[in-house]
């Protein structure tokens, strides 16, 4: 009766999905080489949310059990299995409909088979994985080939090839498309989410397209599927990254009717938890002949990809608390704070009653917000919701971020006012005689023309801030900003006689203002010092960035003090408790940032400074270890060489430099493929480089050559030379030569890699990659070392 009831209730649930092929589980094959002759065959299922996927242990008359089919001849040849597969963590539960305790799995599981090679020459495995996977509703039963690629010690490569990309297009209707780019990553690997932002952090996925001829363009910008969101000791940040699988979505309108195929090229780091890989591009051809109708189920990718993850909706709620204060500092400026007690005042002696005059002060904060938000979203919808964001990344709008910030701290501190032209003020200030609802909204876009001087940089400085985090941020940003300034016209209208509590106005007005031009000037300079990080330019090191803001805020304390006066300040005859306060709060700021100089790490104000090994010397200014100042141990270096930080190691990130100094000083050279990006080279750098014997070997007995695979500064133009890997391309960047030179030389594109080698630039020893084990990567180091002896 069980057997029957369950064989009802597939074919019932194969009646109901006829119309529509589901794939509600996707399986993903990988190897680990346990020794020469036994692996582990490892099926990863990543299964849909509502439904599950069944164990391979059931009993008989439930649900089918899961199972892995073998070549019969190929079993008894090319391999043996040892023992059954074994499985993740799974649930067991009681089925209603198969009236049993039933074993399943949800979202994710991993069955582990071990095998044992009997032929050496064999490199791959195919097997068979059968299937039973149900949600509340439906059932599906499915048969799915999955292949294992055996890598064998005669063609074994250390070139590693863990992400594969596919493309498919999607039809939506009058001449629209919707491109996704997949990316199926082996166990353990993944690649970063398109918002990791910040230019020391990892290196952000970007899919670009190509479209030299404007055959297209794009609608909106780049979707990803979900992510996850870690915290990374290695960056000292949160980091998003993609496990399993990645899809990024684009639509577009095709322009050109003759367009046959769209190419992309996607550009991506991949990182396991020992290892990354140089930055790779690889390049994606659509063809328009294979597009396929949007239907129901793609839908539901669609809504999966658009990812709204809650760490978003915190972010948002930051930008949102962030713009509410702003807007309570923009209240306190000289151009909008004695407009409370006016326009307040006004509807309560022009309205017929006192409810009358709440509900039109109301009206008129209401459309404040209004105003503000058309402003938020006129921003999002021209630039698009992502585009803000992809802007926010590049280095040269950080420089006009820079000097657009400039600009209104200029205008704080009264070198000028940014005004509307006055005519706008007069045909607004005309509309609002009109009353009614069309009155009351125009008086506050009244305000907000007259105000602009003060709440313009303001409204800015959030729409530049809200860029840097994309989406809905810029309409975020403005409401929060609005519901600030509208806040007291509602308030004081129910409750006027509060308006008697309220400061009168004065010099202290324009105090605020000035404050806040100061402030603006500081953030100026985390987007200057953004793009300084991104072109490696050196610039605006840390010392440098921590001296401008010790100068700005010591400024302002004098300011505060009253020891420097700007052409708009009042006659200042004494110093307000609070203003002595907020003095001793910046004074006392300043003085904490100054040990900074010195190399401390400043933790109150990380976000903002470049990081400590982005510096002049290890130890800042002078030496805090005493002896001497750092710019004395740089003063005999040789050519091409420099102090890595904070170990005073001698390196070198030019090669012919790095090995004309070792042949000089007979000394063997260390190449260290490394990355600005790379986790486990800043966890070896810190970690196992810092012990006695490796530091000591490090700075005596060999020469390093520190090679960065993903610097993108551009190579010189005879240095542009054609790709050996990539037919058709060119190298364009510095982090690209070394990349390739590491990937034909080596076979390796892993990072961390450490190649001991000698003057004719033959190797020492096997090279090595990540080696936490700092005994084992010392004896490595002393074998190689005794062995150029």
């Amino acid at each position: 009766m069980k057997k029957i009831l369950a064989l009802l209730f597939v074919l019932f649930s194969m009646q109901t999905i006829f119309a529509q092929v589901l794939e509600p589980v996707k399986w993903i094959g990988t190897v680990e080489k346990i020794s020469d002759t036994e692996y582990n065959l490892i099926y990863s299922a990543e299964i849909e949310d509502h439904w599950h996927l069944y164990s391979q242990n059931l009993p008989e008359g439930g649900a089918i059990p899961t199972e892995f089919i073998y070549d019969e001849n190929a079993v008894s040849k090319d391999f043996e299995l040892v023992g059954k597969a074994t499985e993740s963590a799974s649930i067991t539960k009681f089925d209603k409909v198969f009236e049993m305790d039933l074993t399943y799995f949800d979202y994710e599981a991993t069955f582990t088979q071990k095998i044992k090679i009997l032929n050496p020459d064999l490199t791959s495995i195919e097997a068979e994985v059968s299937y039973q996977a149900c949600d509340d509703a439906k059932c599906i039963f499915e048969s799915k080939t999955v292949d294992f690629q055996i890598k064998s010690d005669k063609k074994e490569s250390n070139i590693l090839d863990p992400v594969k990309w596919t493309s498919s297009i999607y039809s939506l209707g009058n001449n629209e498309y919707e491109i996704a780019y997949t990316a199926v990553l082996d166990n353990k690997w993944h690649i970063y989410s398109q918002d990791n932002k910040d230019p020391m952090g990892p290196i952000p996925t970007e899919i670009n397209l190509k479209n030299d001829n404007k055959d297209f363009k794009l609608i909106g910008g780049l979707k990803e599927s979900k992510s996850i969101k870690k915290f990374e000791k290695a960056f000292d940040m949160d980091v998003k990254y993609f496990s399993n699988e990645a899809v990024f979505t684009q639509k577009i309108k095709v322009l050109n009717t003759d367009l046959k195929t769209i190419e992309a090229e996607a550009y991506f780091q991949a990182c396991d938890d020992e290892k990354c890989l140089a930055p790779t591009y690889f390049d994606l051809k659509t063809n328009l002949a294979d597009v396929t109708p949007k239907s129901a189920s793609d839908d539901e990718v669609v809504l999966d990809i658009d990812s709204s993850s809650d760490s978003e909706s915190k972010g948002l709620w930051g930008i949102f608390f962030i713009a509410f204060l702003s807007g309570f500092a923009a209240l306190l400026t000289p151009c909008v704070f004695p407009m409370i007690p006016m326009t307040v005042s006004f509807f309560t002696k022009q309205s017929k009653s006192k409810a009358a005059g709440i509900k039109n002060a109301i009206i008129y904060g209401l459309c404040i917000i209004v105003i503000y938000l058309l402003l938020g979203t006129a921003v999002t919808g021209i630039f698009g919701a992502d585009a803000l964001n992809a802007l926010a990344t590049n280095v040269w709008f950080n420089i006009i971020f820079f000097i657009l910030l400039v600009v209104f701290a200029f205008s704080f501190l009264g070198a000028f006012e940014i005004m509307l032209p006055n005519s706008w003020a007069n045909k607004v200030d005309s509309q609002a005689n009109r009353g009614g609802m069309v009155g009351i909204f125009f008086m506050a876009l009244a305000l907000a023309i007259v105000s602009f001087s003060c709440t313009g940089p303001i409204v800015g400085t959030l729409l530049v801030e809200a860029a840097s985090k994309g989406g809905l941020a810029p309409i975020i940003g403005m409401l929060g900003f609005s519901s600030a300034i509208a806040l007291p016209f509602a308030l004081f209208a129910a409750f006027p006689g509060w308006l008697n509590s309220l400061p009168k106005s004065g010099g202290w007005l324009n105090t605020v203002k000035v404050v806040l031009g100061f402030l603006e000037l500081a953030l100026a300079f985390k987007f200057l010092s953004q793009a300084d990080l991104v072109l490696q330019m050196h610039l605006l090191e840390r010392e440098v960035f921590i001296a401008i803001w010790i100068a700005i805020f010591g400024t302002l304390a004098l300011y505060l003090f009253g020891k420097i006066q700007l052409p708009h300040d009042s006659p200042l005859k004494h110093i307000s408790v609070g203003r002595l306060s907020l003095g001793l709060i910046v004074l006392t700021f300043t003085i904490y940032m100054i040990p900074g100089l010195w190399g401390a790490p400043l933790n109150l104000i990380s976000a903002f400074p470049p990081p400590l090994d982005y510096s002049e010397s290890p130890y800042g200014v002078g030496n805090s270890k005493g002896g001497g100042s750092a710019s004395a141990d740089h003063s005999d270096l040789p050519e091409g060489a420099h102090l890595l930080a904070p170990h005073d190691i001698l390196a070198f990130n030019d090669y012919d430099l790095g090995l004309a100094y070792a042949k000089k000083v007979n000394k063997p050279v260390m190449i260290d493929f490394t990355g600005w990006a790379c986790v486990n080279c800043r966890k070896m750098e810190q970690n196992v480089w810092p012990k006695p014997e490796i530091l000591n070997a490090l700075k005596n007995d060999v020469v390093l050559l520190s090679l960065y695979v993903d610097d993108k500064r551009p190579l010189e133009k005879d240095e542009i030379v054609d790709s050996k890997l990539r037919e058709g391309k060119q190298l364009k960047y510095i982090g690209q030569k070394w990349s390739e030179f590491q990937t034909i030389k080596y076979k390796s594109n892993t990072q961390p890699y450490y190649v001991l080698m000698d003057h004719n630039e033959e190797n020492l020893i096997k090279p090595v990659a990540f080696t936490p084990d700092a005994d084992e990567y010392f004896n490595w180091l002393k074998a190689g070392i005794q062995n150029f002896k």
